[in-house]
């Protein structure tokens, strides 16, 4: 493993904000640290830049012990959600700056910001200042200056919730591209469960300063172990068994016990013409439409492709496939 992060611990007066959380990085995996607001990823993400001391833990990358290393002797590159540019320096300063620091020929630098220009599609803009680009330019100039440094880790601190929809929605391509041809080992947090499908190898899914569950985007969205992760990772019906022995008892296939509650994600219920529930409410989405029913397994949510059919009051039949559901710890 090319990160490596044992028990690490982490508290402010009396709240664990990092409680005994241990996880490795592979190296050029990408790995999104995701969670709600409070649950310790941006802490852990400190730690690991050495931005903040852990309590207790051990962090080694590639073997070497960090625990007692210097935020700017580690040699990671870093990107904020705040950009943090130097505005009174171009952007080609900018993207240099740690190669300047290192003492690099000039000559090298100049070739490394313009292969990095090229990189991020912004070839044009090295003798502008940070002040004249649109946020979505800044957040590409940001990343350009961590890797400039060809950085042994790539940390990201929400380096998209700044900016609009469809920026975010571009740059979450350019991102993935970036990292993918670069192969470097990057980290990012993020509170958004579409941005951490969309990049991650793996996905670490904290709550209250412990990890959830850790596994590929498809494992969680799929196959949440709690519920907490089954709520997080999009929209989810969760249903009890008692609910499930008394109208539906073909779903009780394979439940651990009353302590779990079945997880149907809402494009996995077929809605047809019928008289098991009815239709409370009709939202049109655009690529989907989502149905609220009220039914005796309690209040569900169903998606369907492009616009229903269906319109509030109407009654109908769900059917599911078993084989798509997954029993979750409540």
């Amino acid at each position: 493993m090319h990160l490596v992060i044992d028990q690490v611990r982490k508290t402010f007066g009396p709240v664990a904000a990092l409680d005994d959380v241990s996880l490795s990085v592979d190296a050029s995996e990408f790995v999104c640290l995701l969670g709600p607001s409070g649950c310790g990823k941006t802490t852990l993400l400190r730690i690991i830049a050495g931005l903040l001391t852990m309590d207790s833990g051990r962090l080694t990358l590639a073997g070497r012990d960090l625990t007692q290393v210097p935020a700017r002797q580690r040699g990671f590159g870093i990107v904020f959600q705040s950009y943090s540019l130097f505005p009174n320096m171009t952007v080609a300063d900018n993207i240099g700056y740690g190669l300047k620091l290192r003492g690099t020929p000039r000559e090298k630098i100049d070739a490394r910001v313009r292969e990095l220009l090229a990189l991020i599609k912004l070839p044009q803009i090295a003798e502008r200042f940070p002040w004249e680009l649109s946020g979505g330019q800044q957040q590409r100039v940001a990343l350009a200056r961590a890797i400039a440094v060809e950085p042994s880790l790539l940390l990201l601190d929400e380096p998209l919730s700044a900016l609009d929809a469809k920026v975010r929605a571009e740059l979450r391509e350019e991102i993935h591209d970036v990292q993918r041809r670069l192969k470097i080992p990057t980290v990012m947090v993020t509170h958004d469960q579409e941005e951490a499908l969309t990049l991650a190898d793996r996905i670490i899914c904290m709550s209250r300063g412990r990890i959830e569950q850790a596994g590929s985007p498809t494992d969680l969205y799929l196959r949440p172990a709690t519920r907490f992760v089954a709520d997080f990772m999009g929209v989810s019906n969760l249903i009890e068994p008692g609910r499930l022995s008394a109208s539906r008892p073909e779903l009780m296939q394979g439940c651990p016990g009353d302590n779990h509650l079945l997880c149907l994600r809402p494009e996995h219920l077929s809605v047809s013409k019928g008289s098991f529930g009815t239709v409370s409410s009709v939202s049109f989405l655009g690529n989907i439409t989502r149905l609220k029913l009220e039914t005796p397994l309690g209040q569900l949510v169903a998606e369907e492709n492009g616009r229903s059919n269906f319109n509030p009051g109407d009654r109908v039949e769900i059917t599911v496939d078993p084989g798509r559901a997954a029993w979750v710890a409540a």
